[in-house]
């Protein structure tokens, strides 16, 4: 073999080689979350079919159309850029795909738009694919200032106390209070923040706040930002404060339980079974056979107290008196006497005797 040969084997060895690593790079590109529309462009009232591919398997997602927004920039406004009202929400399947239709609406904030897809539980995924809304307004992005940068200053605080309807199940509510200051060389206006509530081994679920208002360069800024669970939670949870894609502070709060409701429903299982129990009494007593005399074995029962006790009136006695207080009549058969004859024991009833 001749050394060119030689050093020609060489050399296809030594790119195959280096070709090797590329491989895993290109499927990790590859398994990147993506989205495609069945539609580039449609009007208000019209509806596309959104379809993804490489997501989590058996993940929801949501579906939004977004104005000021691009696939390379993102959504600069948050969700509060986009068309929540007519939203769809999907599951992915077990390969991690999905396919659903989206009404199209207009967004709240001028084109260029986006359909935007996000997970809503677990690690934070998303996706965009430019989209637009015919008919709707167009306008330059708003200029964005990468040299702000916050920070939290001080130690966060949860403010607010529980009520009585929280006692009975009501969502719990607290206001995350923190001072942040701006650590850039531009100001940020009215900065969109990101509050996740986790509950032990579950990942935190993500809800975007508004703050209303500016921090400018070297400044600082009191900031309050509305917390509410669940209603009925209760136990240790973990509230988490993230700008961007950086956690700026994570607060635990202790929820008390619900007793209200524990004590409801331990006063509905005695009060409903007694209820039940004295109608079906009521029912059993008025519906079974009565024995001969319980009338006036009731009677006598109720008799006021010191009234003498009688026997049974006969049959042929009259109400308005009793046997022995009747007045006496002679029999019908007997001879009337004379009115002054002596008594019948005077006579005498010896035979012969005058």
């Amino acid at each position: 073999m001749t050394p060119g040969l030689v050093l020609l084997l060489a050399l296809l060895s030594a790119l195959t080689a280096l070709a090797t690593p590329g491989a895993p790079e290109a499927r990790a590109a590859e398994g990147e979350p993506s989205v495609s529309l069945s539609k580039k462009e449609a009007g208000k009232g019209g509806e596309i079919t959104v379809s993804g591919d490489g997501w989590r398997p058996e993940t929801l997602l949501t579906l939004l159309i977004c104005g000021e927004a691009t696939p390379e920039q993102g959504v600069a406004g948050g969700t509060n850029s986009c068309a929540n009202a007519d939203g769809r929400a999907v599951t992915t399947d077990e390969k991690g795909a999905f396919s659903k239709k989206l009404p199209v609406a207009e967004p709240p904030k001028p084109c260029p738009c986006v359909v935007h897809v996000a997970t809503v539980t677990g690690e934070q995924a998303l996706a965009d694919a430019e989209f637009a809304v015919a008919g709707h307004p167009t306008a330059p992005l708003p200029r964005r200032t990468g040299g702000g940068k916050l920070a939290v200053l001080a130690t966060t605080r949860l403010e607010g106390d529980s009520s009585l309807l929280t006692w009975f199940g009501a969502p719990p509510a607290r206001q995350l209070v923190l001072t942040v200051g701006n650590l850039g060389t531009d100001p940020v206006k009215d900065p969109v923040f990101a509050i996740g509530t986790a509950h032990g081994v579950y990942a935190p679920q993500w809800e975007e706040r508004q703050w209303r208002g500016t921090v400018a360069p070297g400044g600082r800024a009191q900031v309050k930002l509305p917390v509410e669970l669940s209603a009925g939670a209760h136990g240790d949870y973990q509230i988490s404060l993230r700008y961007g894609k950086r956690v700026l502070a994570e607060q635990p709060w202790g929820v008390g339980r619900p007793w209200g409701v524990t004590l409801f429903w331990v006063l509905l299982c005695l009060v409903v079974p007694a209820a039940v129990f004295r109608t079906g009494m009521a029912v059993v007593d008025r519906v079974r056979p009565r024995p001969a005399g319980s009338a006036a074995h009731r009677r006598r029962r109720t008799k006021p107290p010191g009234t003498p006790e009688r026997g049974p009136e006969p049959a042929g006695a009259l109400p308005w008196f009793t046997p022995d207080s009747a007045p006496y009549r002679a029999p019908a058969s007997a001879p009337h006497s004379a009115p002054n004859s002596p008594p019948l024991e005077n006579r005498s009833t010896t035979k012969g005797q005058p």
